[in-house]
């Protein structure tokens, strides 16, 4: 059959438009395209068959193909109001609310009572009105109303990959990065090519620390688009916090501590809004902290990286060993509490064990304290400190003082009395070491006589005394 591309009209052509027609009634917009494509061959200069060609693309949503003969159709007859309908139909649902709007604007130039594309006018103004204030909120750093804003303007314009764009890049911004994967993946499938959504799947891998893949999807974005700025910063921002993440746990695995913290303080101003990398560097520089002993920074560096990630549960383990080596022991079990009811292990459940036993074992009284002694001391150790403790506090070496200094000093020495008799018994010592209650176990605090416990420990034929040698000097004496 011979091609009459030089006709305006034919009955062939008509035909296959008439079961075109046909076929787009019964919804099957693959054989209506197939022979409103025939139409067009037979009389390309037709518009109307071009608009029925684009009717049946826009079903299936192809509307760009749609916008492609919507367009020629208007070219062949610029009065063709079904053309111009489409056409800014088209524009409108893929997000060209400028364009849209002219569409509309000669759709009511030749048809004033049309009341579709009045209507169409007002979301193309929406549209617009949505995206300057999305534009606004996103210098400002407001990206959840700038995704509110996308949401109600891909209600209008379905098809908008930028709406979409827009809308995965503040979704990765706020930490939302499935939601975020989802938008992207969906366009990838689409468009393989598409650089903003190979930036935005990239953003989602760099901000969920799997810095070496983001790295691969900013470099395929820059492949597409050489001159794609967003990509090519975080590109930049990967690599380097990378190399210096890299450099600090070298430095840190060699037992250079100070290099190390000092790396990842550096990793952490290059990037402020990489969330959870920088709550790993976070950590990782208060593990340092707690290796130089300095562990209230170490616990503050801890506390920030907390901030940043509440489930990041080796910084709650971190903090909480700090908070025990300085004795803050509520602080402690909260931290170990919070680990446990997250991962509910045998081990989580010991370390908040201990973290509660040595909260009970801290208000009570601290013998080892009491005696000026380590926890570890020997038993030649714990009585050369109750020696100087007793000979120190005793009642006699105080009686010039004033009552409440008397009073005051009497106390001391009943508690080192106190202390030398726990600590220097084994059984008791490991009873109170354990953090079992002594006087559960029969041992009676209001029973010990310090008296006796120093007469016993300087027991000897004469007795004791204190005497004065001069004003405010004493001496121990042997009767």
């Amino acid at each position: 059959m011979k091609r009459q591309g030089d006709r305006t009209h034919s009955w062939e052509a008509e035909a296959y438009k008439e079961k075109g027609n046909a076929f787009y009634a019964q919804k099957d917009y693959n054989q209506a395209y197939n022979y409103y494509t025939k139409a067009i061959d037979w009389s390309c200069k037709n518009p109307s068959y071009y608009g029925n060609r684009a009717a049946t693309l826009m079903m299936p949503a192809k509307f760009r193909g749609a916008l492609e003969d919507s367009q020629q159709a208007v070219r062949l007859d610029d009065t063709f109001v079904k053309g111009h309908q489409r056409e800014g139909r088209c524009h409108l649902t893929l997000g060209n609310a400028m364009a849209a709007t002219r569409c509309f604007q000669k759709v009511v130039e030749l048809e004033p009572n049309n009341e579709q594309a009045r209507q169409e006018l007002k979301n193309a103004a929406a549209i617009l009105e949505y995206e300057k204030i999305a534009d606004a909120d996103f210098e400002k750093r407001d990206f959840r109303k700038v995704v509110y804003c996308m949401d109600r303007a891909l209600e209008l314009a379905p098809a908008c990959h930028r709406f979409k764009i827009l809308k995965a890049e503040c979704l990765a911004l706020l930490g939302r990065y499935p939601d975020a994967q989802s938008v992207a993946s969906d366009i990838l499938r689409m468009d393989s090519t598409n650089a903003d959504a190979l930036y935005v799947r990239g953003l989602c891998l760099y901000y969920e620390d799997c810095i070496e893949k983001a790295v691969q999807f900013f470099v395929q974005a820059l492949k597409m688009a050489p001159d794609h700025q967003k990509a090519r910063l975080a590109c930049r921002n990967a690599k380097a916090l990378k190399a210096k993440k890299e450099e600090g746990n070298l430095a840190f695995k060699s037992g250079n501590y100070e290099l190390a913290s000092k790396l990842y303080t550096e990793a952490l101003e290059i990037d402020p809004n990489n969330i959870k990398t920088n709550a790993k560097l976070y950590c990782n520089r208060g593990t340092v902290n707690a290796k130089l002993k300095k562990r209230d920074e170490a616990i503050e560096d801890c506390s920030n990286a907390i901030k940043l990630d509440e489930t990041y549960i080796k910084a709650y383990l971190r903090r909480a060993q700090c908070l025990t080596d300085t004795e803050q022991y509520e602080e402690a079990v909260r931290d170990y509490e919070k680990v446990y009811q997250t991962e509910s292990t045998k081990e989580h459940k010991q370390l908040l064990k201990n973290a509660q036993l040595e909260l009970k074992k801290s208000k009570r009284k601290d013998y080892y304290k009491i005696l000026g002694v380590d926890k570890n001391a020997s038993e030649d150790e714990i009585k050369k400190a109750y020696r100087k403790r007793a000979l120190m506090h005793h009642p006699d070496r105080h009686s010039g003082a004033t009552a409440e200094v008397q009073k005051e000093e009497e106390k001391k020495f009943k508690e080192v009395g106190e202390a030398f008799t726990i600590l220097s018994d084994p059984k008791k010592k490991a009873r109170y070491d354990n953090g079992q209650d002594l006087e559960e176990d029969g041992v009676n605090m209001g029973d010990f006589d310090a008296n006796n416990i120093f007469k016993a420990f300087f027991s000897s034929p004469g007795g004791f005394s204190f005497e004065a040698s001069g004003p405010g000097n004493f001496f121990f004496q042997f009767g």
